[in-house]
Formats: C-alpha cells, sequence, structure tokens
C-alpha cells in the first residue's frame, strides 16, 4: 500500500470516527432542558411532601412543645415503645384493617362489574356514567353527615330494616356499638368508592384488544372463560393500581369515622388517623401523635411494596 493509499485510508478512517463521536452533540445542548421541567415538580415534592415526613420523624423523637420559644425535649423511641404498650393503638390498627378488609373487596368487585355493564353499549349510558361517579366528586363532610342521619336509631336504614321490611325485630343503635359502628362506616366507604374504581376499570376495559376477544369467541369460549383469560389479563395494571391505592386508602380512612362516630363510644371506632389525631390536636401530644403517623406511612409503604411483588407478572420476574 501506498502512502497515498495509506493517507487516504487515514483520513477516512478519522472521518468515520468523527462521524460517530457526532450522536452525543445534541443531548448535551438539551442536557439542562429535562431537569428544568422537573424542577417545579421536584421542589413541590421537597416542600410539601419530603419536609413534613422529615419534620414528622423529628417530632416523633422529641417530647413535642408547641409553645413558642420552649424547649422540647429529646426522648427518642420513647414514643415508638409507648404505642407498643397502648392498647387504644392496638385498636386503632385493627379497626383501619377491619374497614381496609369491609371496603376493599366490594369496591374492587362492584367496580368492575359496573365497568363491565357500562362498557357494553347501551341508551344512556353515559348518564350511568356520570350518576355512578358522583359520589366521587361529593364531600367526605357532606356524606358522613348524610350516613349519620341514615344509620341513627330513627334513621332511614332501621326503618326500612324494622318498620318496613320486618328484617330485624327491633331497631338497631348502629352508631353506638364497635362493630355496627364499623358497618356503617364501611357502608359509606364503599357508597363512595365504587364510582372511581369503575371509572379506572372502565378506562382499561377500553383497552382490551377486540381482536382477542373475537379469537375466543370464535374458539367457542364461554364469557366467563373469556373474562378469565382475555379481559382479565388485558386489565392487571389497572387491577393492581386500583387495590393499592384502594389498600392505602383504607388505611387512610379519617373524615367519615370522625363525623360519624368520632371515635367512639369509649374508643371503640378509633382508626390510626383519629387516634392520631385526638392525640396530637386534642391532648396537644405532637410527638406521639407523629410518632403514629410515621409508623402508618412505613406500614403502608411495605404494604404497597408487598402488593406490587405478589402481583408481578411472570415476564417481569423473567
Amino acid at each position: 500500500m501506498s502512502v497515498m493509499e495509506r493517507a487516504r485510508t487515514r483520513t477516512t478512517e478519522e472521518k468515520n470516527s468523527a462521524g460517530r463521536e457526532r450522536p452525543p452533540r445534541p443531548r448535551s445542548r438539551a442536557g439542562a432542558t429535562p431537569y428544568l421541567f422537573l424542577a417545579p415538580g421536584f421542589a413541590l415534592f421537597l416542600l410539601l411532601i419530603a419536609y413534613p415526613m422529615v419534620k414528622a420523624f423529628q417530632m416523633s423523637l422529641y417530647d413535642w412543645n408547641i409553645v413558642a420559644g420552649a424547649t422540647s425535649r429529646y426522648i427518642g423511641l420513647d414514643n415508638y415503645r409507648r404505642a407498643f404498650h397502648d392498647p387504644l393503638f392496638w385498636r386503632g390498627l385493627q379497626n383501619s384493617g377491619l374497614y381496609m378488609a369491609l371496603t376493599v373487596p366490594p369496591q374492587i368487585v362492584l367496580g368492575l362489574g359496573v365497568a363491565i355493564l357500562l362498557n357494553n353499549k347501551a341508551p344512556g349510558r353515559a348518564v350511568y356514567r356520570v350518576l355512578f361517579y358522583l359520589p366521587v366528586v361529593t364531600s367526605w363532610v357532606v356524606v358522613s353527615l348524610l350516613f349519620q342521619y341514615l344509620f341513627a336509631d330513627s334513621g332511614l336504614v332501621n326503618w326500612v330494616l324494622h318498620d318496613v321490611t320486618h328484617v330485624t325485630g327491633h331497631d338497631t343503635s348502629w352508631l353506638s356499638g364497635r362493630w355496627t359502628g364499623m358497618v356503617a362506616i364501611s357502608a359509606l366507604g364503599i357508597w363512595k368508592g365504587v364510582g372511581w374504581s369503575m371509572m379506572i376499570f372502565l378506562a382499561a376495559l377500553q383497552s382490551v384488544s377486540k381482536d382477542l376477544l373475537e379469537a375466543a369467541a370464535l374458539d367457542g369460549a364461554g364469557r366467563w372463560s373469556t373474562f378469565r383469560v382475555v379481559t382479565l389479563q388485558a386489565i392487571r395494571p389497572a387491577l393492581l393500581f386500583v387495590i393499592v391505592m384502594l389498600v392505602i386508602g383504607g388505611f387512610n380512612v379519617f373524615v367519615s369515622v370522625l363525623l360519624m362516630t368520632g371515635g367512639g363510644p369509649s374508643d371503640s371506632t378509633q382508626v390510626l388517623l383519629t387516634y392520631m389525631y385526638k392525640q396530637a390536636f386534642t391532648n396537644l401530644d405532637f410527638g406521639y401523635g407523629a410518632s403514629i403517623a410515621v409508623m402508618l406511612t412505613v406500614g403502608v409503604f411495605v404494604l404497597s411494596i408487598i402488593q406490587l411483588r405478589a402481583f408481578r407478572s411472570d415476564e417481569e420476574l423473567a
């Protein structure tokens, strides 16, 4: 190979090498742009979520004094040890778990059933969608007071069960007992949450492949088999999202308990959030209230991770 040929070869290699190095240039010019778009949301996250969480954890380590200028005494993990020996804390945890168990399955089953019905072409389905979603946008305060009236000793529920249908032999004092009170509170949670899960499932059902449904029909699959093998697999991500969000919402029940029973009688219907509220804003024990909030946050976070791992698909595990 002559010198000229070697020079041409070297020049060609240098050009090719330079050409291969060109792609990073646009990346460097746009390097700061994504961070500028993310900055406002990240700043709000730090201000409204991260900072209160860190502050709550700090308060949980102190015998927090809210008087301006007063010194709060550092007590370490004493508030957490106190919670583990507090029977009302465990009762609140049990009631929160009971509320979740009573409300999450009905919201999923009823929400999915209504979504399947409203996914079919039928006259007036848009009106029905609005009617089922209406409780979701209704104020928690308003509907809690409404359900307090419905489940009162002389309320509509007792009138229907006793005077009209004679299902019960006497009026039931729904809000004066732990179990009946939790049933009344759970009824409100189901009524208000079905529309939300229905809307999520309805959106997911729109994405189910028509080709797969037609192929299942041609193969002679029945409605249940088609739903189980095709529809349910297609809406699996939406189902996981609904379950995780409803479990989180179940442990965060607050307004309905506070307004319908106030955690009573004798703290029998306390849930974790109403008990935390009582400790912080009635007893002014902010340190203990903050420790309950931290434990609830950690518990819900761990439970969500377990759910995500349990529902992980085989493809994701591979």
